[in-house]
Order: structure tokens, then C-alpha cells, then sequence
């Protein structure tokens, strides 16, 4: 028995090589493809095409108002906020400002602001029990 392929195995062979070639150089596209039809677009993007120009109007405005937002926020707001906080919650001093505990009021005391006096208590309001 010869050992190697057939004549017939060997042309099937050889016919697709040729083809597997032919195909590869038909992929290989020329200078003028592809061949598109001219592209409309519609009004959003027209709009959408020019405002993304790297030098238009609009977008050098987009880019100056978010930086100053930005610029606002995180070097004034955010430390006049800090500010503001510390001070009026661990450095005030100033009435109005936290009370952590009201002052005992007893009967005989003297209200400053009115500068009414509160009355003895009762008997009968006051029995030895809370």
C-alpha cells in the first residue's frame, strides 16, 4: 500500500488552497471602498456636532461655569460651612447658642427677663411625693 495522498486528494487539496488565496485577496478592500451613502443628520445631531467642536462657544462656557461651580463649592462653601459649624457649636459663648442644661429654677428665684418672682409652692401641691 503506497503511503501520500491520492491524485484525487491531492487536487481537492490544491483547490482549496486556491480558494482559501482567492478569498483572502477578495477581503483586501481598494482605495475607493467602502462606498457609503453621504450621511444627514438630523437637527440633535447637528446640534450635538457642533457644540462639540473642541474650541465653541458653548463649550468653553460649559467648561468656565462647571470649574467655578466646582471652585465654589470646595473653597468656600465647604469651609465656610466647617467654619460656621466649629464656631457656633465649640467656641460660642453667646447666648442662644446650645444649652446642654437649663438652670434649676426654685420657688423665691427671680426670672431675669421678666423679673417676675416664682411663688412659694403650695401645700396641696406638694405632698411628699414626686
Amino acid at each position: 500500500m503506497p503511503l501520500g495522498y491520492t491524485p484525487d486528494e491531492k487536487a481537492r487539496f490544491q483547490q482549496l488552497v486556491k480558494l482559501r488565496r482567492q478569498w483572502l485577496k477578495d477581503q483586501e478592500l481598494s482605495p475607493r471602498e467602502p462606498v457609503l451613502p453621504p450621511e444627514s443628520k438630523g437637527p440633535v445631531a447637528r446640534f450635538w456636532d457642533g457644540f462639540l467642536q473642541p474650541r465653541s462657544l458653548w463649550r468653553v462656557y460649559t467648561y468656565k461655569t462647571c470649574f467655578a461651580g466646582w471652585w465654589t463649592l470646595t473653597r468656600l462653601l465647604i469651609p465656610a460651612w466647617i467654619i460656621h459649624y466649629y464656631v457656633k457649636y465649640h467656641v460660642a459663648t453667646k447666648p442662644y447658642g446650645i444649652v446642654s442644661v437649663k438652670p434649676r429654677i426654685f420657688p423665691g428665684d427671680r426670672i431675669l427677663e421678666t423679673g417676675e418672682v416664682i411663688p412659694p409652692m403650695q401645700e396641696d401641691e406638694y405632698n411628699g411625693h414626686h
